[in-house]
């Protein structure tokens, strides 16, 4: 059987030609993306903050995950090898841990198509045999049900097996386009041809099954590597099965909160607002746009305008950030968890903000990125990338966070009670789908620097790299990137090759780069330069232009929508794409965070480069007031004027909090209540 699979995937691959490209969305045949994938090991970061951050998922992040999930703390590989009969025991971990560790494999392909370290190809094929061990004749390969002797086969929705098999997909398509070798993507594709058996029939208890919809995005993956349709068709399946049958309790969804949780109560096409789960809406929005980006259905694309607004301009931190709380309900009054709640509901101290969920936001962007080709798409993937997905790790790359607040106070909240809330970052989660998705991003985020475009490239993302690729008509493009990006506003794109003919540079500028200027060799690039756009260069491009690009990294105050109670009267302070926070290790030793007030009066705050201070960040300093008749002792009291005190302190990049505190609890706050005229 696994030689008949083989042989039809060598006359897929190498027939059809889906495979030419190798981007980490291999959209490269897709008529509805404006805006196409680079292919993986194009671009490699060369200086600066990605290249540090790379540098730290290689040299630890991974090796780290690699001796949790190999060994006996994390179980990852141990549950795949008790299910070929290589290992006595029983499967530890949640439900989803077989995808948790499929994102550790892909991580690990994103490393190797930038180092070429062969020793993680002998590694990787390692995991593969046992993988291919355990998977059963028909396909079938979900280690929390082939080792539960009291579950059966897709018995109940609880288990996750779509999100599994989602990650397997992708996982193994991304190992083919970075090795060439099809012994992942056999094993893949064995498991898809077994979902499209099972659920392309219509049934009432499987056509709810398809929630937390990873399965979606990989199913487009394994149709854009191979050729083979039907996997599109189960994709889109998927999708219209949303919101088509009666909300109720049945046997397959007993254990696990219906309706808006699992975004069944309204079918995509007809929403508006993003509900429930917030890592289960944002994949499945995700895996919305891949087919979109493959059928280019008007309604699909309408639905995913809507949702995208309401995420990001009604649903969203200033971190990036989202999924508002824990526990709580949907507009519609259903029970959700870890997930959105009503528009412009932005609890600090509770926030929950998962991992998890940011990382999916910055996914769902990029690809609505390639959909529209608008710059506001980068916008986001940039905001969470240096706000809210890294404030998940630590600067060392082996301790995490799972929930992300914008605010803390020692005390406050009672840790025993909560299950993936933690006072400081943790070596290992219980539930550990968030640090490889995370690793996995950092991995892969030069992928996401670059986009080709119907006529030349786009900058999306800024950081020292070198890109080596081919424009859509197959003509080489070199350019080199100079800058020190985020910290510093210039940036140098020099021109190393180029064809003979005019081609577009298109430059993101952010939409809070305001008054940036943009230079070509010197002089200015006269083209349009406005914050939120893509500023497009069309020339004849030779060896040695430089394009010049100056961003203003001006401090700012900013502060949220007039509805968002929880932050009236309150600022963050924000510097280029990087969000601010004040810690309590740099407070005197008594002072509550909550006694910090900001003097409104930005001016007075300065920004300087530490390069030995959090790996190297610019840290901003300016004046704070204590107050020093705290209202807090009682649920309320009468006030007459506050008696403050000034002092200096320090601001950090908010994903670099809780660095400094040897393992205790620290305070911090991103917004601070504001002191006018002070």
């Amino acid at each position: 059987m696994k030689k008949l699979i083989t042989g039809a995937l060598s006359v897929i691959v190498l027939s059809t030609g889906f495979a030419q490209k190798n981007g980490i969305i291999n959209n490269s045949n897709s008529k509805n993306v404006k805006l196409k994938s680079i292919d993986m090991g194009d671009c490699h970061w060369t200086e600066g903050f990605w290249a540090d951050k790379f540098k730290v998922a290689e040299k630890s992040m991974i090796p780290y995950m690699r001796t949790v999930l190999t060994g006996d703390i994390g179980h990852g590989l141990n549950n795949f090898k008790i299910a070929a009969g290589l290992k006595e025991g029983e499967h530890k971990g949640f439900a989803w841990h077989d995808g948790d560790f499929y994102k550790f494999m892909e991580a690990e392909c994103y490393l190797y198509a930038q180092n070429k370290d062969k020793a993680l190809l002998t590694e990787l094929d390692g995991y593969i045999a046992i993988i291919a061990k355990a998977q059963e004749e028909d396909g079938y390969i979900e280690t929390q049900i082939q080792l539960n002797k009291k579950a059966d086969r897709y018995e109940n929705r609880k288990y996750h097996e779509m999100y599994n098999s989602g990650h397997l997909f992708t996982a193994a398509c991304i190992h083919y386009r970075t090795t060439g070798q099809k012994n992942f993507l056999n094993l893949a594709i064995k498991q898809a041809d077994l979902l499209y058996t099972l659920f392309m029939p219509d049934s009432k208890l499987m056509g709810r099954f398809g929630f937390n919809q990873t399965q979606i995005m990989g199913l487009v993956e394994l149709y854009r590597t191979t050729g083979e349709k039907k996997y599109l068709v189960l994709a889109e399946k998927f999708i219209n099965n949303r919101g088509k049958y009666k909300v109720e309790e049945v046997s397959t969804t007993i254990g696990y909160p219906i309706g808006d949780m699992v975004q069944e109560r309204t079918a995509l096409r007809k929403s508006t607002e993003a509900v429930g789960h917030a890592v289960l809406a944002l994949y499945y929005y995700a895996g919305a746009a891949d087919v979109y980006a493959e059928t280019g259905e008007q309604a699909l694309i309408d639905a995913l305008d809507k949702l995208w607004y309401n995420v990001t301009d009604q649903k969203m931190y200033v971190t990036g950030a989202v999924g508002q709380t824990h526990y709580g309900a949907s507009t519609n009054r259903d029970k959700i968890e870890e997930g959105f709640i009503d528009q412009y509901m932005m609890p600090n101290m509770t926030a929950y903000n998962e991992t998890c969920a940011n990382v999916c936001n910055s996914m769902f962007s990029y690809r609505m990125l390639g959909l529209h080709g608008e710059s506001k798409y980068a916008d986001v993937m940039e905001l969470v990338l240096y706000n809210s997905a890294l404030s998940g790790i630590n600067l060392e790359g082996d301790k995490y966070y799972y929930s992300n607040p914008l605010r803390v106070i020692k005390g406050a909240r009672d840790y025993s009670k909560m299950n993936t809330e933690f006072a400081t970052r943790q070596p290992y989660l219980n539930c550990f789908c968030c640090p490889p998705n995370l690793v996995r991003t950092i991995a892969k985020v030069s992928g996401w620097a670059y986009s080709l475009s119907q006529n030349g490239v786009a900058v999306n993302l800024y950081g020292g790299n070198e890109l080596k690729t081919k424009l859509e008509d197959g003509s080489k493009l070199e350019l080199t990137q100079e800058t020190q990006y985020p910290w510093d506003g210039t940036v140098k794109i020099t021109v190393n090759k180029a064809k003979k003919a005019a081609f577009d540079m298109m430059l993101r500028i952010p939409n809070w780069a305001v008054g940036s200027k943009v230079m070509v060799n010197g002089k200015d690039a006269g083209v349009k330069v406005a914050a939120g756009e893509f500023a497009t260069i069309n020339r004849k491009w030779k060896k040695g232009d430089v394009v010049t690009i100056d961003f203003p990294m001006d401090i700012k105050f900013v502060e949220g929508n007039s509805r968002i109670e929880e932050v009236r009267n309150q600022v963050a302070i924000k510097r280029g794409p990087v969000v601010y926070c004040l810690e309590s290790a740099d407070l005197p030793k008594d002072v509550k965070i909550i006694d910090a007030y900001i003097k409104g009066d930005v001016t007075a705050l300065k920004a300087e480069y530490k390069a030995d201070f959090l790996g190297g960040v610019s840290a901003i300093t300016g004046d704070v007031l204590l107050r020093k008749d705290s209202p807090n002792k009682h649920m309320y009291h009468t006030v007459t004027k506050p008696k403050w005190e000034t002092y200096k302190t320090t601001f950090v990049p908010y994903y670099a909090w809780s660095n400094r505190n040897g393992g205790k609890e620290s305070e911090m706050s991103v917004f601070l209540p504001i002191v006018w005229g002070k």
